[in-house]
């Protein structure tokens, strides 16, 4: 493991301390030390996965309704995320399931957590999501678009839970939730309260976000947190940063400085090239907390497992890729998909995925590659 310099980790706290102070924080929602923080990261094996989704369900709601759960598919999907040495997945949760049956989703979380177990995988469950439909509904969902990139992933909270002040209460039911439900779980390995809360999604669904989206977030992202630590979770609370400057809070825009003061553990996203993801994990570093890449891998943007992954077990930052199995998600077409959509074309290379529907890997390069770096565990 790479030690940090002594000093750094106290630096980094007292440095974020200051800013949950200047931002209002209240007490009961400033996160972790660094010390808790780094002694929780070193009992952890070096962590290696995708973000997973069956790829029978096209999104979140498809993956958890009683429905259309799928548990024979996902217990076929974590054999092989077991057979090349993964050990983590980050899986999407959804606040409409809660809404429609809390007893019924945390049967079908417990059981997902229990077919993850049997393979030796420990997911980190995002809450919320601020990334593609912003209306999202319960019931069948809709087939995929033919050609297009994640034609059917949903934000939630939608946007209309996210503009009413009144859902709030629900929502607020539903994290405190399913985190006391499982918050004690060993199981599980973290909570990611926010995907790219501040994501505009303006290549897609733009015209259909509320006008003040970013400042909705910003109001409720700290809520989010302090729900989550009201559970008592024995595991860590993130949120990743995604885009702009991480080389010190003073640097980040209002979004960024919220989620790195608020996380426990920094997490964060990255699909350039190998020499800007490594000058990404030196800017975090200075934070002195454990780093974990929740996203990364977009073949056609450079960002490629052989380039990647290495650096990351070098600097010891936890690797989750983007995307599992090829499926109804069809994450392995281009983000340019939604303005081209590849219906008369095959892509170049696959943008996103390891395994093929079948279980064969897309390139047994990559999966050799992974299978190489984690067997010392």
């Amino acid at each position: 493991m790479r030690r940090l310099p002594i000093l750094l980790p106290l630096l980094a706290s007292l440095l974020l301390a200051r800013s949950a102070s200047a931002q209002n924080i209240p007490a009961g929602n400033k996160p972790w030390s660094a010390q808790k923080a780094n002694d929780w990261y070193a009992k952890q094996p070096w962590l290696v996965g995708g973000n997973y989704i069956p790829s029978s369900a096209i999104n979140q709601l498809e993956m958890w309704q009683a429905e259309t759960f799928d548990p024979a598919r996902i217990e076929l999907e974590m054999t092989w995320a077991e057979s090349i040495g993964m050990n983590t997945m980050r899986v999407f949760l959804h606040d409409l399931v809660w809404q429609e049956s809390s007893s019924g989703y945390k049967q079908r979380i417990d059981q997902f957590l229990t077919i993850a177990a049997k393979h030796h995988v420990r997911p980190l469950f995002v809450l919320f999501d601020s990334c593609w439909d912003p209306l999202p509904a319960q019931g069948k969902q809709h087939e995929p678009v033919p050609g297009v990139h994640n034609s059917g992933w949903v934000q939630g909270p939608g946007a209309a839970a996210l503009q009413d002040p009144a859902q709030a209460e629900r929502l607020e039911a539903y994290v405190t939730g399913v985190v006391k439900a499982f918050g004690q779980d060993p199981r599980v390995l973290a909570w990611d309260i926010w995907n790219e809360p501040d994501n505009d999604n303006r290549s897609s669904y733009g015209s259909k976000e509320p006008k003040n989206k970013k400042e909705l977030v910003l109001a409720m992202l700290p809520r989010a947190f302090a729900w989550a630590r009201a559970a008592l979770p024995s595991q860590p609370l993130t949120s990743g940063v995604w885009t702009g400057d991480w080389s010190s809070l003073d640097a980040m825009g209002p979004m960024g400085k919220l989620q790195i003061t608020l996380s426990d553990v920094i997490s964060f996203h990255n699909y350039d090239k190998p020499e800007v993801f490594e000058s990404k994990i030196a800017q975090l570093e200075k934070f002195g907390r454990p780093l974990i890449c929740t996203e990364y891998m977009a073949r056609g943007n450079g960002s490629t497992f052989q380039g990647s992954l290495p650096i990351a077990k070098k600097h010891h930052v936890a690797a989750i890729n983007w995307g599992f199995a090829a499926g109804k998600t069809q994450t392995y077409l281009p983000w340019d998909s939604w303005q081209k959509p590849y219906t008369d074309r095959a892509p170049a290379i696959w943008f996103h995925e390891v395994f093929r529907q079948d279980g064969t890997p897309y390139d047994p390069k990559e999966t050799a590659l992974i299978r190489s770096l984690t067997a010392a565990q």
